[in-house]
């Protein structure tokens, strides 16, 4: 797979409004009124005109040509078409999108007003994922979504009647009541849309999500006790792999499946470990140093309030030439094309790929990783595992990764 230039950036805007709460969702996002929008979206525009002034006094550069945009949440949606419009007119006034660039938008079935998908095709949006989850109604709603089967199958219709045809839907293995039978339907109905592009994620659940708290303390309230098994959603994902392989979705990501060509190029970027700017509630950024081989990374806050009252500065964090190593590491595996270690070690040096070599010797005696050349990827049993492994990358050089971030505290 390509890798994405270094001199061009993406920018993630995080809308955090949703009509309803997903039973399994932890992000920074929930029901808010309806006059918020208008706050939230003055503020991210606040943050979009000053980014380029707070990048040169933290000492990154941040790119003016964008060739990824990602609005994500929440439900992004949900927006009015004028606060949509003035969105996207600031970004172009901000920075330099490119001809060809990607710009995703995420929706949430049923929630696309006429007005809504008229001003995402004005300002250019050509990539749209929806949040299906499931195609049988009652997992659907068991979860939390206000959609069924046949509001989605509308809404590909619109979309495409609109002009944006690379669609993306995302379904997630090991909802409460999914049975192996009612899996396979929804990867029939997904196949049969003929979609671009599908992510399929295997459910986990935090403690800190409502459906988390009850399969902790128990309960029925959002039916924690018909959550498959561990062993059940593995058995679903491998399915959904076989299944979308065959249709030509092809995996290049553990989530996600595409025709050719049509890669979400935005979550390439981090899995390459390229510039990105986040902009709005409980955004990241990655930014790399104008002078060194060193990386910023900052986070906004997550809570609405102190956001909209501009009262928190964003967490910042340098990444080390080491901690980079490492995540490239653990994110590159991500992708089916695997890490390049000939690439590594002329980004990272020689002696800090050597010893992620040693961990990867062990992971492929135990059928975790396999070698191609210089092509290390993950194995099919290796991606089940994943978080395992990607633990062995951790940690390799940790007496730079610690002393470093001192040196540079007054960069700050």
């Amino acid at each position: 797979m390509a890798q994405l230039p270094h001199n061009a950036l993406g920018v993630y805007i995080s809308i955090p409004f949703c009509r309803s709460k997903c039973t399994y969702c932890n992000f920074a996002s929930g029901v808010y009124p309806a006059s918020e929008h208008t706050r939230y979206v003055d503020r991210l525009i606040e943050d979009m005109r000053r980014s380029h002034v707070w990048a040169a006094e933290m000492g990154v550069n941040l790119p003016r040509a964008v060739d990824t945009v990602y609005l994500g949440g929440g439900t992004p949606s949900l927006l009015e078409p004028h606060l949509i419009e003035r969105l996207f007119t600031t970004l172009r006034a901000e920075f330099n999108l490119t001809p060809n660039a990607e710009i995703t938008v995420e929706c949430a079935p049923a929630q696309i007003a006429d007005g809504t998908l008229a001003a995402l095709a004005a300002a250019g949006v050509n990539r749209v994922s929806l949040g299906v989850q499931s195609f049988i109604d009652r997992e659907a709603h068991s979860s939390g979504r206000l959609h069924n089967r046949a509001a989605v199958l509308s809404d590909l219709q619109c979309l495409r009647a609109a002009g944006i045809a690379n669609l993306n839907i995302d379904l997630i293995a090991g909802l409460a009541g999914q049975t192996f039978a009612s899996w396979d339907e929804s990867l029939a109905v997904l196949l049969d849309t003929g979609v671009s592009h599908a992510s399929i994620y295997m459910l986990e659940v935090d403690e800190d999500s409502r459906l988390g708290r009850e399969m902790l303390s128990g309960g029925a309230r959002y039916h924690a006790e018909l959550v498959p098994s561990d062993d059940a959603i593995a058995g679903m994902y491998e399915t959904a792999v076989d299944c979308l392989a065959a249709a030509g979705l092809a995996q290049y990501e553990i989530s996600n499946f595409s025709r050719p060509g049509l890669a979400s190029r935005h979550n390439i970027r981090y899995w390459q470990g390229r510039p990105y700017l986040g902009l709005g509630l409980d955004a990241s950024s990655m930014l790399l140093d104008s002078e060194s081989a060193y990386a910023l990374r900052s986070k906004t806050t997550d809570d609405l309030k102190s956001y909209l009252q501009d009262t928190e500065s964003p967490e910042t964090a340098w990444l080390s030439p080491d901690r980079r190593h490492e995540e490239a590491w653990f994110l590159g595996l991500r992708m089916n094309s695997g890490v390049d270690t000939a690439a590594l070690a002329a980004e990272f040096g020689n002696n800090r790929v050597a010893p992620a070599l040693e961990a990867a010797n062990r992971l492929t005696h135990d059928d975790l990783l396999v070698t191609d050349g210089d092509r290390i990827r993950l194995t099919p049993r290796g991606r089940l595992l994943s978080n395992d492994v990607f633990q062995e990358f951790l940690s390799l050089n940790m007496e730079e990764t610690e002393a470093q971030p001192a040196m540079r505290e007054s960069r700050n």
